[in-house]
């Protein structure tokens, strides 16, 4: 999805005060997200995976989210997601992915 970055407040205030290193950043982005084999929404959902993982509920919240509005990925491609980091990180990191997705899905009703 070249051209619409998903960053916090603060990259975006680099964009006006250190232009350069903003477009170093963008520049990451784009070259990130334009897998050479893999598209875009299997790239989010190994980001939504790894943040899961992580069991970090800032940037969970934003990789679900995005890949609901952005890509349309539906709440059973996550759980699937969700699943293997039930396996590979357990329990606590599951579960509170799983509120996650529910809270984020509750606010798009």
């Amino acid at each position: 999805m070249k051209g619409e970055v998903y960053y916090g407040k603060g990259i975006r205030e680099l964009e006006d005060q250190y232009p350069e290193l903003y477009e170093l950043v963008t520049d990451l982005n784009d070259t990130v997200w334009d897998g050479k084999i893999l598209d875009y929404k299997t790239q989010k959902l190994i980001a939504i995976g790894i943040t899961a993982s992580r069991a970090d509920p800032r940037a969970t919240k934003k990789q679900i989210k995005s890949a609901i509005e952005v890509l349309g990925i539906s709440k059973d491609e996550i759980v699937d997601v969700l699943r293997v980091v039930l396996l590979t990180s357990g329990m606590p990191a599951f579960s509170k992915s799983l509120q996650i997705l529910n809270s984020v899905l509750e606010t798009m009703d």
